[in-house]
């Protein structure tokens, strides 16, 4: 596995119960939001998902992943619902539960942590 992998997997691990992060976040975590489809693909590989919660990263527009590694989209909403996130038509409620900047701020110094000290 990489180092790439490595952080992004730990970036996700940061992600709060009732929150989501985007694909976009989780690759600015990285230095490069432009990675945000190589974050999906690391996340389709993830190899578990009670560790590294995965179902807590969605797209920009609010939807769930078809691919989602643990059993597709219909399983991404429901472990999203479990912990308490609202769908509205269909999509996660961003307003609601999109991490906001001071989140983001404080993931990416709880990883600068994690990896660098």
């Amino acid at each position: 596995m990489s180092d790439l992998s490595l952080k992004i997997y730990s970036a996700v691990r940061l992600i709060p119960r009732g929150k989501v992060a985007t694909y976009s976040q989780i690759a600015a975590l990285m230095g490069n939001c432009n990675l945000r489809r190589y974050v999906g693909n690391v996340l389709h590989k993830n190899p578990c998902n009670e560790r590294t919660p995965c179902h807590r990263v969605i797209n920009a527009k609010g939807s769930c992943s078809c691919n989602f590694a643990f059993g597709g989209e219909e399983e991404q909403k429901k472990k999203l619902e479990a912990e308490g996130i609202v769908f509205v038509s269909g999509h996660v409620d961003m307003s609601r539960h999109l991490i906001t900047p001071e989140d983001f701020e404080t993931m990416r110094a709880e990883l600068s942590k994690i990896l660098y000290e």
